[in-house]
């Protein structure tokens, strides 16, 4: 697409408006992101990260400013067309991977698909099972989650998130219930799909290591962009097959 995928314009958001307890998360954030950018959101705990992350995530409304999500303003959008373009643009990817234990890893990656397109074809369910293969667990498509170690459940929650190729891809913590070992393998797999399919990510962690890892880094301290930065990313190790 031309133009960002993002544009935030003096962006707020509060919470309790009308009460005596109402408290603005965020003041006035600019902010945009290009097709394929691979940027680090970071900052320290109750800087608001996660609350910019939901409002871009479409889970939450601004309260004031101007959010374009693909060119389309969002405060225009009822809530079927804000379901419909959060399908179709964004995929998620969380510290804990809320995978549906009762399913197998294909199965869960074949989820997104059911609202969006129906009832699961042969072409949708190979189409799940080479996303698996993509990140490294083609010996583990019928396993359940249970059955599986945490760095492969979120393996399965990166292919879940791929599923429907959303331009756009959220990770919030995605690394932050791992090991080193197990934290590298995934944040290089975020980086093989953003080089190998030009899949745009927007990152927030507390590691140093793999924010400068990225190409970008944007720091938020108390609800504010305190810095907004190119970087020279680090590479870091391959994932492991």
């Amino acid at each position: 697409m031309a133009g960002p995928l993002i544009e935030l314009a003096d962006v707020h958001k509060s919470y309790g408006i009308g009460t005596e307890v109402e408290t603005e998360v965020l003041h006035g954030i600019d902010l945009t992101l290009a097709p394929g950018e691979f940027c680090a959101l970071i900052g320290p705990s109750g800087s608001g990260k996660s609350t910019l992350l939901n409002l871009v995530g479409l889970l939450e409304r601004p309260s004031g400013g101007s959010y374009r999500l693909q060119g389309r303003e969002v405060a225009t959008l009822d809530e079927d067309e804000l379901t419909a373009l959060r399908a179709r643009a964004l995929g998620f990817v969380f510290q804990f991977h809320h995978l549906l234990p009762a399913f197998t890893a294909t199965e869960n990656v074949l989820l997104p698909g059911l609202n969006a397109h129906g009832p699961v074809t042969a072409e949708r369910r190979e189409a799940a099972r080479a996303l698996l293969r993509a990140v490294g667990l083609g010996d583990r498509l019928d396993h359940p989650p249970g059955k599986l170690s945490g760095g492969q459940q979120q393996r399965v929650a990166i292919a879940r998130a791929l599923a429907l190729a959303p331009p756009l891809v959220l990770a919030d913590e995605p690394t932050g219930n791992l090991d080193t070992h197990a934290a590298d393998d995934i944040f290089a797999l975020l980086r093989k799909f953003n080089e190998e399919r030009g899949v745009a990510f927007l990152i927030v962690t507390h590691d140093p290591r793999l924010a400068h890892r990225c190409d970008r880094i944007v720091e938020l301290v108390d609800g504010t962009i305190a810095s907004d930065r190119p970087h020279a990313a680090e590479r870091g190790p391959g994932p492991a097959r």
